[in-house]
């Protein structure tokens, strides 16, 4: 399958020159982290090497209207604590993840929204002796489990050393007209009822606000945050034969107010509930081998699914991953003229606001590009603290949700290419390779709704993507012609080695 598009998933925000002070949070989890790993290293055995605190607290907003009416309107506001507590030693700590082990063991534990200093050391105790506990059985297994075990092919460390870094970014409040949005989402999502093959259908809008507050006993105190904007459309209706089809789009921002405006929004409207329509009268797809080409939308999720979670570090080193590329640094994994970037410190392409920034990963690392593929051939894995062979320093991927543990995981994934073209150009390519192939016709994939990917060792290293609007291009000139019911499915090596 011949595959051409780009990706950008994509601030570099700096603090400025005069940052604000510390906020009480800050040090309140400061001043308890020190007192509690002292506790610890004076009467624990095994005593911890290494203690930290991160706070995540949310700010977020929901609206959502349905054909005129309000359907959602939503608030909530929460922190969360996760405690990582390592016993052992860098080389071999509580961490270790010993063959065909699964799950993770991390959990966290709302706390107060209150900077009540008695409150937070309550729950801050109580997790840190809960994570201690656990950390300490797991270590006696870990130790055990290699004792009886065959040596693991990867004898790199289980945590890096690293420079602490500290610092307090600005509060990002919370910027959202909750009126204004009821009024907006009612009146665009009237705007369906004029489709009546549109069954469901629905314009939603999320507003968010994160703010993450770290503390290491390294030295680290950090606080960053972001805002997170996105509105929704979908749309889902029936085809005569019974299958389900569905149509949606969505934007992104840093902030609701710098979402698209109502005409934008209202033409987003009716552009999805029409090609709902279209779909529900295009022929269904046939099986089909043969030139196929993504618009860049398609080709993200392409890349993101089949090429970004496999090179995720941790994953190289996990023995029940399938290690897709764990051992081809240096070697040709992709065409070329191809180059891959993963780059968080970038908040915007051409105009539009990217959703993959930080300014630190949630290990403390200053965000920093990461080129993976140069012309063609891998360089680099996506890191976090927990080194690999060959690679024993984070380049500021390690990421965590709330109560999970921290690993490494994509930032803006960017796919540069010396052989770009124009959207006309790349059409006759595709009509030029269908010729070759004595194909009747080829595929053109406009928009997909996401995908998902099998890495484990366990199962069919493959993935599937799953596309919305296909389009048959043939080569004899006539009219594009839609198509429903596609799937793309295949094996990550054998797509990127056409």
């Amino acid at each position: 399958m011949a595959a051409c598009g780009a990706v950008l998933f994509l601030a570099a925000a700096c603090f400025s020159s005069e940052p604000p002070p510390p906020g009480p949070l800050l040090h309140i989890l400061a001043d308890e982290l020190q007192r509690n790993f002292q506790t610890l290293q004076a009467k624990a055995e095994p005593a911890p090497y290494f203690l930290s605190y991160e706070v995540t607290e949310q700010d977020s907003r929901m609206v959502a209207g349905n054909l005129g009416a309000l359907q959602l309107d939503d608030a909530m506001h929460n922190r969360h604590l996760d405690v990582s507590v390592r016993v052992g030693t860098p080389q071999l700590d509580n961490y270790h993840r010993s063959s065909g082990e699964g799950g993770q063991f991390a959990t966290g534990a709302a706390i107060a929204l209150d900077n009540e200093p008695a409150a937070l050391r309550h729950s801050l105790w109580l997790e840190t002796d809960r994570a201690y506990r656990a950390a300490s059985e797991r270590l006696i297994k870990i130790r055990t489990n290699r004792e009886v075990k065959v040596a693991d092919r990867d004898q790199s460390a289980d945590f890096s050393h690293e420079a602490p870094a500290t610092g307090s970014e600005p509060v990002v409040a919370l910027d959202f007209d909750t009126a204004a949005w009821r009024a907006r989402v009612k009146s665009l999502s009237a705007l369906f009822a004029k489709y009546p093959d549109v069954l469901v259908s629905s314009v939603t809008v999320i507003a968010q606000t994160e703010r993450r507050t770290l503390v290491t006993t390294e030295g680290a105190g950090l606080e960053h945050g972001r805002g997170f904007a996105r509105i929704i459309i979908a749309a889902q209706g029936k085809a005569a034969d019974g299958m389900d089809l569905a149509a949606s789009d969505y934007f992104d921002a840093l902030q609701a107010r710098d979402l698209p405006n109502d005409a934008a929004l209202a033409a987003a409207v009716e552009r999805t509930a029409g090609k709902l329509e279209a779909l529900l009268q295009a022929p269904v797809a046939e099986p089909f081998v043969g030139p196929a080409i993504f618009s860049g939308r398609a080709a993200g999720v392409f890349f993101h699914e089949i090429f970004g979670h496999r090179i995720e570090g941790h994953r190289q080193k996990d023995e029940s991953e399938g290690q897709t590329f764990t051992g081809s640094v240096g070697a040709s994994v992709l065409p070329s003229f191809l180059s891959v970037v993963f780059d968080p410190t970038r908040r915007k392409a051409e105009g539009i606001d990217l959703n993959g920034w930080y300014t630190f990963d949630d290990e403390g690392i200053p965000a920093r590009p990461v080129t993976a593929v140069e012309n063609g051939v891998l360089r680099n894995f996506l890191m976090s603290r927990s080194p690999i062979s060959g690679f024993a320093q984070s380049n500021g991927h390690g990421r965590r949700q709330p109560g999970r543990e921290v690993v490494s995981r994509q930032s803006n994934l960017i796919v540069q290419s010396t052989r770009a073209v124009t959207d006309a150009e790349l059409r006759q390519q595709l009509i030029a390779e269908i010729k070759r192939q004595n194909r009747p016709y080829g595929l053109y994939f406009e928009d997909v709704t996401g995908g998902f990917t099998n890495t484990a060792r366990g199962g069919l290293q493959a993935f599937k993507v799953l596309p919305v609007i296909v389009y048959r291009v043939y080569a004899d000139g006539r009219p594009d012609e839609m198509i429903r019911g596609v799937d793309i499915v295949g094996t990550p090596l054998a797509s990127f080695s056409k």
